[in-house]
């Protein structure tokens, strides 16, 4: 699109390059039997109490796997008035084992997605979560070699982006960011004059739905699947002028 102002698209990765929230839903529903064990789980609130003390630890302990189980160790030490067993202790780690040991699973389409808008941009990617997991799974995908770039941050709000930006040497207005969170790969991009492509998924944690973006934003466009990304990043392509 030689005409147009867009330069960079960028890609967030999970659950929008490959599966990952449906292992975090699997393993949270494993954590509320281990818990239910000793309890009941309506009265105790366990799925929120796990969801208070995990958005208070994210600022210590960052987002991933390995923040996730240390939550769920400290609320099932609570939620359990401290009676929880060293046995089922040790199982909330297995989880997290479990969950790090997970094969990529791509999403349909994807990579052909990729592929078609890399023919046309430059394309990045950035992503959020463990530094060592998500190299892994960068690793394990099979198409990392198609991004100019890969960028694993520790938060993705618009003070990340526009430092990205700034070593892209890229003004905001030349840039697309596609992802499933509203909160991390849209709202931010759009606060700082950028483009968004939200592909939403199936299941969400619940922080990242945390974002207030109106349907009718002119710089966003909604995609049900990834293949209708290359003609939605065209259409902003042509909107950007």
């Amino acid at each position: 699109m030689p005409m147009s102002k867009i330069r960079l698209i960028g890609f967030d990765a999970d659950d929008t390059l490959w599966r990952s929230q449906d292992y975090f839903d699997e393993a949270q529903l494993e954590f509320e039997r281990i818990v239910g064990a000793y309890v009941d789980l309506h009265d105790a609130r366990v799925h929120e109490r796990l969801y208070e003390v995990e958005k208070r630890n994210i600022a210590l302990f960052g987002y991933g796997v390995k923040g996730m189980v240390l939550s769920m160790i400290e609320a099932a030490v609570d939620i359990t008035g401290e009676r929880i067993s060293a046995h089922d202790l040790h199982r909330i780690v297995h989880l997290g084992k479990s969950l790090l040991q997970h094969p990529v699973e791509l999403l349909p389409g994807i990579r052909d997605a990729v592929e078609s808008i890399a023919a046309e941009f430059d394309v990045v990617l950035i992503t959020k979560g463990d530094l060592f997991h998500q190299e892994a799974k960068v690793r394990q995908c099979g198409f990392a070699d198609l991004f100019r770039r890969i960028e694993i941050v520790s938060e993705k709000d618009a003070a990340t982006y526009a430092r990205l930006l700034e070593e892209f040497d890229l003004s905001a207005d030349r840039f697309v960011m596609v992802g499933n969170s509203l909160r991390s790969d849209i709202a931010p991009v759009l606060e700082l004059g950028g483009w968004g492509i939200h592909v939403p998924y199936h299941t969400n944690w619940v922080h990242e739905n945390e974002a207030d973006v109106a349907d009718d934003a002119p710089r966003l466009r909604r995609v049900g699947t990834a293949h209708e990304l290359p003609a939605a990043v065209r259409e902003l392509a042509a909107a950007a002028g």
